[in-house]
């Protein structure tokens, strides 16, 4: 049985009440592991939802959840993906970087796989400016997508945001992040926020206005480890949330390197793993909680995307072979 708890957050001192109502439903995309989604916004693509599996696919998904079709082969690990000015999808793939891929056609092209003539490790989400404007997540310049555990607990802190410009410069603006993971720009793009999945927080650079080049936090002490962000059509900063807080793990990671490299060499099946949870929540550009929806799915578990619309929330999984939406009561 499902049960979904989704509060809306009062603030001057209200008290948080449940949504009168929401409603939680799974669907299947045929490929494992649809980490991340967004929604179209315009033609044939309004309110259909793409995500990209392990298998290197991107898959389309009718706004309805009932018919599912592959539209393209990235021949990598597709992440993070964002719907451009042409209708393009921009595809953060773990193996090949930025891609762009025409789902009308299937045509792949490749943006950027290096920064500084290195190839990227583990590209992984981004946001998209109204002029073209990508800002990108590096999550770390020691390991690649199949090891992004021993990185976690190892707290290398290589994860990296970057902006490329649409000349193909490429800007370092923020470095030193515990994961770096989700990107989400202000709906006035005064500033680009990027989670920091190893410290539990979301971390927000200014881009615009008094504060401009400043660096500061949205939000603080997440109660678990962020993964992807995006703006919803409301507004706000959705944030999922993989898997809760674990004192342990980050015991291990505040100890000696050699301790943390140990502990990403016992088997598998003795190392710590993530807790299960369906989870994601929502903040204003205060950084201040508005929504906080907590999911009890047998069925589905560690969401890593997360997308916003028109009063639907839909999620993306690392492990699943689905996606999964939240219909909030408006």
């Amino acid at each position: 049985m499902t049960v979904v708890t989704c509060a809306v957050v009062r603030h001057a001192g209200e008290m948080s009440t449940p949504s009168p109502s929401a409603s939680f439903s799974v669907h299947p995309v045929g490929g494992p592991g649809a980490e991340d989604v967004v929604v179209g916004l315009s033609g044939r693509d309004e309110g259909a939802v793409y995500t990209g599996t392990e298998d290197g696919a991107i898959v389309r998904i009718s706004h309805d959840g009932r018919q599912v079709h592959r539209v393209a082969e990235t021949g990598g690990r597709p992440l993070g993906l964002e719907i451009d000015g042409d209708g393009r999808l921009l595809v953060c793939d773990a193996h090949r970087g930025l891609l762009r891929v025409d789902p009308a056609s299937g045509s792949v092209e490749p943006v950027l796989a290096e920064v500084d003539g290195t190839p990227m490790r583990f590209c992984n989400n981004a946001a998209i400016g109204r002029d073209g404007t990508v800002w990108f997540s590096d999550s770390s310049t020691r390991f690649g997508i199949e090891r992004w555990k021993d990185d976690f607990v190892q707290a290398t802190r290589t994860g990296r945001l970057l902006r490329l410009d649409l000349d193909g410069t490429v800007t370092l603006l923020l470095d030193g992040l515990a994961f770096a993971n989700g990107v989400a720009l202000a709906a006035d793009e005064s500033y680009v926020a990027v989670a920091e999945t190893g410290a539990r927080t979301v971390v927000r650079l200014w881009l615009s206005g008094e504060r401009a080049g400043e660096r500061d936090l949205l939000v603080d002490d997440l109660p678990g480890y962020p993964d992807n962000i995006a703006r919803g059509s409301d507004g706000l900063i959705w944030v999922s949330i993989a898997s809760p807080r674990d004192p342990f793990v980050e015991r291990i990671q505040t100890g000696p390197a050699w301790l943390r490299r140990q502990v990403t060499r016992i088997p598998e099946r003795l190392q710590p793993k993530p807790k299960h949870t369906t989870r994601v929540q929502a903040y204003d550009d205060a950084g201040r909680l508005v929504h906080d929806c907590d999911v009890d799915a047998p069925d589905y578990h560690m969401v890593t995307g997360v997308r916003e619309h028109e009063g639907r929330v839909w999620m993306g999984s690392l492990h699943e072979p689905a996606v999964a939406v939240l219909t909030l009561d408006r």
